[in-house]
């Protein structure tokens, strides 16, 4: 039996290279479902203006996260420019087991590990419409220099080459259908077998339906 057999909820994985659009579509998806929690990382790097901890991330010291590493405590975990990234095993199983569906917005290398752990996670990848157009939107953020934007669209290649490791694969060029593709994935995920029969199983005791 796979790990996420036991769970009423269900795991969702979105990953995307820089500038895909992951993040707009993540944030509308949770807007419109509400039981959708996006699971909040932990990470050693300082906190930046306005962010709070346990908000935008749960903010530790290295060495604190390296023993919890060590204990097996993080789903998946990755040191990104000098600092540490991982999400917390304990809490996305606590809320898993009452039925909070939970996404994660991870990189391909955490995906991989959450895949082996969980086997039937989601896994949705976002990818840009042409490379053309990932450009343009890095350089319509105008958040990053351009020596930046040119590591990113550098990056986008090998993170892209991943794709295929994910069942599903939204084409973000229109917004409002990228939407509706995400929004389609999850409620079918809701409607697995395993998911239903732990979110109703005094129903599948009276039909006479043993889940295995």
């Amino acid at each position: 039996m796979s790990a996420t057999n036991s769970f009423a909820g269900s795991l969702f994985m979105v990953v995307a290279p820089s500038g895909a659009g992951k993040s707009t579509l993540v944030n509308a998806l949770l807007a419109q479902e509400p039981t959708i929690k996006l699971s909040i990382s932990t990470t050693t790097r300082a906190p930046r203006p306005g962010e709070t901890h346990g908000k935008e991330y749960y903010f530790t010291t290295a060495e604190d996260f390296v023993q919890r590493a060590d204990a097996g405590e993080f789903l998946e975990w990755a040191e990104v420019h000098g600092n540490y990234y991982g999400t917390s095993r304990i809490m996305v199983e606590q809320q898993m087991k009452t039925g909070t569906d939970i996404l994660l917005e991870i990189d391909w290398q955490g995906a991989r590990q959450v895949k082996k752990q969980f086997p039937q996670a989601a896994g949705i990848f976002i990818l840009p419409p042409s490379i053309d157009a990932l450009e343009e939107r890095l350089k319509k953020r105008a958040t990053d220099a351009p020596h930046v934007i040119t590591r990113r669209l550098l990056a986008a290649g090998g993170e892209i080459a991943h794709a295929p490791e994910f069942e599903y694969a939204i084409i973000n060029e229109e917004f409002a259908v990228a939407l509706s593709e995400l929004t389609a994935i999850v409620r079918a995920a809701r409607c697995r077998f395993a998911q239903q029969a732990a979110r109703n199983a005094s129903l599948f005791a009276q039909l006479g339906i043993h889940a295995e």
